[in-house]
């Protein structure tokens, strides 16, 4: 479910933020919910993953094959997969960009992107738009990512696809690279996201970009950018990106949540992390 948040920046000024976190649920692919066994939520906790709020589902995608997720905020991770993840190594505090335990290999950063355009899981307009900005924001950087956009309906050879599911909320969910470092393939951005300016748009499809290259949240650990005051998700976090700065304040494209007034550009810190991954 979308969580919303009302944080007060000062005495008289409320933003409200609209979270990546969230449960997919189209009227086209109806899914299973399930509950993860502890031995499950020990790994994934092992693995920096928020556990607060996860679920097994089970997703059908574009091409009709479905498999189980854990599902996480907007993190997939495959249920099948579990094993093949290693226990992360506590670090120090201080650390500012994450990333998981896989990245894109260098084979692989030559990325066909698609927006799909096809029946009532195409894009809207709005967010075609949205998704040139993104990539364009990624290929502007000087880095080995190369991002080669079309839009369509042929999303076979795509290694990267980016649909529209039916959910009234904000935002949308992605997974993260496999072991043989090739980006996750799916992109599900919500219906709702449509009542969001294009910028929003773009906050929410480039976010979603980075979970497919290997990109966590900057506050993974707490979570501020949605106003969490839970207990902290876990002890071993996600990996640190040797390099990234430390600052108390929010400064990403990759926090959990998201306002209403977002521009949707990557800040010096997501360019940082970006360029020395890549």
């Amino acid at each position: 479910m979308k969580k919303i948040k009302f944080l007060a920046l000062s005495a008289t000024v409320m933003v409200m933020l609209f979270s990546c976190q969230k449960k997919e649920i189209t009227e086209e692919t109806p899914q299973n919910i399930y509950e993860p066994t502890k031995e499950q939520l020990d790994k994934l906790y092992d693995m920096g993953i928020n556990i607060d709020d996860v679920s097994i589902q089970e997703i059908t995608y574009l091409d009709g094959k479905t498999s189980k997720y854990f599902v996480s905020g907007d993190i997939l991770v495959p249920v099948s997969d579990l094993d093949s993840y290693p226990k992360l190594k506590s670090l120090d505090d201080g650390n500012k960009q994450y990333r998981h335990v896989n990245i894109v290999s260098p084979a692989n950063r030559n990325i066909d992107i698609l927006g799909y355009t096809g029946g009532n899981l195409g894009l809207t307009s709005k967010m075609q738009t949205a998704l040139s900005w993104a990539v364009n924001n990624y290929n502007a950087l000087p880095n080995s990512l190369n991002f080669n956009l079309t839009f369509g309906t042929d999303y076979v050879p795509a290694d990267i696809v980016v649909y529209k599911v039916n959910n009234a909320n904000g935002g949308g969910s992605a997974g993260l690279p496999n072991a043989q470092g090739k980006p996750y393939k799916w992109i599900q951005i919500n219906s709702g996201m449509d009542a969001f300016s294009v910028n929003v748009n773009e906050h929410v499809i480039g976010h979603e970009i980075g979970h497919c290259l290997g990109l966590r949240h900057q506050d993974w650990y707490n979570r501020q950018s949605c106003g969490y005051s839970g207990p902290l998700p876990a002890e071993s976090p996600a990996i640190w990106i040797p390099g990234t700065p430390f600052s108390a304040f929010a400064d990403s494209i990759m926090l959990a949540c998201f306002g209403p007034n977002e521009d949707g550009e990557f800040t010096d810190t997501d360019k940082t992390a970006l360029n020395i991954l890549y």
